[in-house]
């Protein structure tokens, strides 16, 4: 079975002769492609730290996810914050960032500190507040984000506390 060949960088599948009628909006009916220059900065912020959308709501109409990257100069910490309902995945693709929260589970709250490198992975709960930190004095970590709400849920904190121990008051 021969294929038809694809003009490299198409968002669509211009090989088919036809498709069927779809009523979704155009923006959900085919796939996109966002290059690493096109990122989008004008999404939520916390000091210390540079968000870029890549998949969002605004940029190609996802309605469930948000997915991009997130830049800590070095010798940086990032406000402590929290991202609302969202599920949130990291991925280290370079650098060595430092997740701290409070783990509130033992008798005392006690400050936890992640620390990662390339090709680890992290997840953050809803709600949880946390901060990021980049301790090293001259490379700039980045980290790669994929959320469970469409846009960017940043709320930024004037501190850390530590969530009720499960079954808690």
């Amino acid at each position: 079975m021969t294929e038809s060949p694809t003009t490299a960088g198409e968002g669509f599948h211009p090989h088919l002769d036809h498709a069927p009628d779809l009523t979704a909006a155009p923006l959900r009916t085919r796939l996109h492609h966002i290059r690493a220059d096109a990122l989008d900065g004008d999404t939520a912020q916390t000091g210390g730290m540079r968000r870029f959308a890549a998949i969002s709501g605004g940029t190609v109409g996802s309605e469930k996810l948000w997915m991009g990257q997130t830049h800590v100069a070095p010798a940086t910490a990032s406000s402590d914050h929290h991202h609302g309902a969202s599920e949130t995945a990291i991925y280290v693709v370079s650098g060595h960032p430092e997740f701290v929260f409070l783990d509130g589970s033992g008798e005392r709250p006690e400050e936890i500190r992640l620390r990662t490198g390339p090709g680890d992975y992290v997840f953050v709960p809803p709600f949880v507040p946390h901060r990021e930190e980049n301790p090293d004095p001259s490379e700039e970590a980045v980290v790669v984000i994929a959320r469970s709400t469409q846009e960017a849920v940043v709320v930024n904190l004037p501190g850390l506390y530590a969530l009720p121990a499960a079954g808690g008051a």
